[in-house]
C-alpha cells in the first residue's frame, strides 16, 4: 500500500497547493482591480478558456490511458491462465510417463507465477520468482520438444503441444512489459502544474467578489485532487488501492484443477 500512501499524499498536496494559488490569485486580481478597474479583465476569457481546455483535455487523456492499461492487464491475466490451461491439457497427447514429470513442473510453474505478483511491492522477491519462472520455462520447453518426438506420443503432439507451450512463454513476456507501461513522468507533471495554474486563474477571476466563494474554489480543488489520486492510483494497479488481483483468482483456480 506504499504507493496508495503516496498517491494520496500527492492529492492532499495538489489539494492545499491549488487552495493557496487561488487566494494567491485572489489577492492578485484584487490589486489589479484597484489598480485598474476596467482593464483587469481584458482578455482573461480567452486566457482562462485556452487553460482550463488543456487541462481538461490532459485528464481526460490520462484516465483514459490508465483506465485502457487497467484493463489490458485484467485481460492479460484471463490470457495466461488460457494459454497455461491450453497447455497443460495438451499434455495428454505424451507418454503417460512423460506426462507425470511435466504435470509436476506445470504446478511448480503456476505456483512461480502467482508468487511474482504476490510479492509485489517488493520487487527484488518479485524478480527471484520470475527468475524462477523462466528455468521452469526452459525445463518445461525441453522435456516437451523430446516427449512430443519420444515413442508413444501422439503425431500430432510437436505441432499442437508446442504451439501452446509457445503461447504459454510469450505471455509472459508481454505482461511484464506491460506492468512497466506508464506515460512519462512529464505528463503527469504537467498535469500538476496545468492544475496548479488553474486554480491561480479561477482566484484572479473571483476577485471582482467581495466575499471568497468557498463552494467553487473547495469544489474544483476537491475534483482535481481526486481526480488525478485515481489515475495515479489505478496506473500502478499492483500496489495502489484499486488493484487487479482478483484476477488472479483464475490462475489460482486453474493451479487447484491441476491434480
Amino acid at each position: 500500500m506504499e504507493h496508495g500512501i503516496f498517491a494520496s499524499l500527492l492529492a492532499v498536496g495538489l489539494f492545499l497547493g491549488m487552495l493557496i494559488l487561488s487566494e494567491v490569485g485572489r489577492r492578485v486580481g484584487m490589486r489589479r482591480l484597484a489598480q485598474d478597474p476596467e482593464g483587469a479583465e481584458a482578455g482573461v476569457g480567452v486566457v482562462d478558456g485556452a487553460i482550463f481546455a488543456l487541462l481538461g483535455l490532459l485528464v481526460a487523456f490520462t484516465f483514459s490511458g490508465a483506465a485502457s492499461r487497467f484493463d489490458m492487464r485484467r485481460q492479460l491475466i484471463v490470457e495466461e491462465t488460457n494459454d497455461i490451461g491450453t497447455a497443460y491439457l495438451r499434455l495428454d497427447l505424451l507418454p503417460v510417463d512423460a506426462q507425470l514429470k511435466l504435470r509436476e513442473k506445470f504446478r511448480q510453474y503456476v505456483d512461480a507465477r502467482l508468487e511474482v505478483y504476490r510479492k509485489l511491492p517488493n520487487v527484488a522477491a518479485a524478480k527471484e520468482e520470475l527468475v524462477k519462472a523462466n528455468n521452469l520455462q526452459g525445463d518445461i520447453w525441453r522435456q516437451a520438444v523430446a516427449a512430443s518426438t519420444a515413442q508413444g506420443a501422439a503425431p500430432a503432439a510437436p505441432m499442437l503441444l508446442l504451439t501452446a507451450l509457445n503461447a504459454m512463454i510469450d505471455i509472459t513476456t508481454t505482461r511484464t512489459l506491460t506492468m512497466q507501461m506508464h506515460p512519462p513522468m512529464v505528463i503527469f507533471a504537467l498535469l500538476f502544474g496545468l492544475a496548479l495554474t488553474s486554480s491561480l486563474l479561477v482566484g484572479y477571476g473571483m476577485a471582482a467578489s467581495k466575499q471568497r466563494n468557498w463552494l467553487h474554489t473547495l469544489g474544483l480543488a476537491f475534483a482535481m485532487a481526486t481526480a488525478v489520486f485515481v489515475i495515479l492510483d489505478i496506473e500502478y494497479p499492483r500496489v495502489g488501492f484499486i488493484r487487479v488481483d482478483a484476477f488472479d483468482r483464475a490462475l489460482v483456480e486453474l493451479r487447484e484443477s491441476m491434480k
